[in-house]
């Protein structure tokens, strides 16, 4: 591929290039470059939020370009104060080794892990004795730091701003300085961050970066950014049936974003998928659902999600297969159970408020006739051969005594 069409492609989707032409050059050069990406393991679960700009990477090693990944085991234990509006919780060594553990064999399903270098920035900055952060923090001034976005609105509104958290765009920058990176990708918000870099490698004599933003990737609401605390997030590790019905459940406005940023089909075939005129919506969000569910499991794994799928919510049949949940004998009185507490039992609420509310809301309902239940003080009579008990669609719970 010549240069003009490898940075179409790796325009593609990115939100700014910094600067522009120097990505140009960098591949006129004809030699592989270097891309890094950061992940902080701050979490257990990755989400297709973080595969944005994992999925550029992946596209940089397509090209013939070198991927390297930076496990921030120690930028995670200070917390990225990126797009935020107040300090983010600390997290302990050990809560971030026990979230490191996965986060390899999550990315591996997106990146090509036994082409990629793979980088634990804990590495370097394990060795640091305090002159080293001294002279880090020596290399950027109070009134430079103060003039990110978000450190802004936050001392506009008064809210503080901890002296550890300006320690986190140095340690990213200083990563780029270790792996001598001639790209880093980030999400749109990590722009200061990535600038970093570039001063530092400039200081210590490196060519400097080009800084590779991706805009951040809305989740199921269509509103907030993708999230596990937000709860609209969708696991890469998540089972393809999961997969595919939580994708089906996005706003139609979304549709665009999702193809262009998750997908790999052309421009040409969003125009078409995203244009109500040629594809009604819902079959586009099935395609978009067969396309995620597809890279993470395999064709079949897709094929399969989307006929059950249609199973439950086209033909409002049960799963296939409904998992039993056994009631103890000691929480039945004459072989039935209060239905709240019964929800609560088998999963389907947090608490018997929870489940209190979810009947009042219409959402519940009961054996193989679908008979909605409307009575939260309901005694559930639960027969030998148990019975279908349903939080919307997508939960379903057979109830058997113990």
């Amino acid at each position: 591929m010549n240069t003009a069409d490898s940075l179409a492609l790796l325009r593609r989707g990115a939100d700014q290039i910094v600067p522009e032409g120097e990505l140009e050059r960098k591949l006129q050069a004809g030699r592989p470059l270097r891309v890094k990406y950061g992940i902080d393991p701050t979490g257990i679960d990755v989400h297709l939020g973080h595969t944005v700009p994992l999925r550029k990477l992946r596209q940089f090693q397509q090209l013939g370009h070198q991927a390297v990944l930076i496990i921030g085991n120690y930028t995670a234990l200070v917390g990225d104060p990126s797009g935020r509006d107040q300090t983010r919780a600390r997290l302990t060594v050990e809560q971030v080794e026990a979230n490191a553990k996965d986060y390899l064999q999550q990315v591996g399903r997106i990146i090509d892990l036994d082409r990629a270098e793979v980088h634990h920035n804990g590495d370097w900055f394990g060795r640091y004795r305090f002159l080293d952060v001294l002279s880090l923090t020596s290399k950027m001034t109070v009134q430079r730091m103060t003039e990110r976005d978000d450190f802004t609105k936050r001392l506009k509104a008064g809210t503080p701003i901890y002296l550890h958290e300006c320690l986190y765009p140095l340690m990213q920058g200083h990563d780029s300085v270790e792996v001598r990176a001639d790209v880093e990708l980030g999400g749109s918000e990590q722009l200061f961050s990535l600038l970093v870099g570039r001063n530092l490698q400039a200081e210590a004599g490196q060519e400097p970066q080009v800084c590779l933003t991706l805009p951040i990737l809305r989740g199921l609401d269509g509103q907030r950014r993708m999230g596990k605390s937000l709860g609209n997030y969708i696991g890469v590790a998540e089972p393809a049936y999961d997969q595919f019905a939580k994708t089906m459940s996005i706003p139609d406005e979304l549709l665009r974003e999702w193809f262009e940023l998750l997908t790999d089909r052309s421009v040409a075939e969003i125009a078409r998928l995203t244009d109500p005129g040629q594809i009604h919506p819902m079959e586009a969000k099935k395609r978009l659902a067969m396309d995620i569910v597809e890279f993470y499991h395999g064709g079949p794994a897709a094929e399969s999600a989307r006929a059950e799928w249609e199973r439950r919510f086209s033909q409002r049949q049960d799963p296939t297969e409904i998992a039993d949940c056994i009631v103890p004998s000691a929480e039945l009185a004459d072989g039935a159970i209060w239905v709240c507490k019964a929800m609560q039992l088998a999963g389907l609420a947090p608490s018997t408020s929870g489940a209190r509310r979810l009947i009042q809301g219409g959402g519940v309902t009961l054996g193989t006739d679908r008979a909605k239940v409307n009575d939260p003080k309901l005694n559930l009579a639960i027969p030998a051969e148990g019975v279908i008990l349903r939080v919307g669609q997508r939960k379903v719970v057979r109830l058997r005594p113990g």
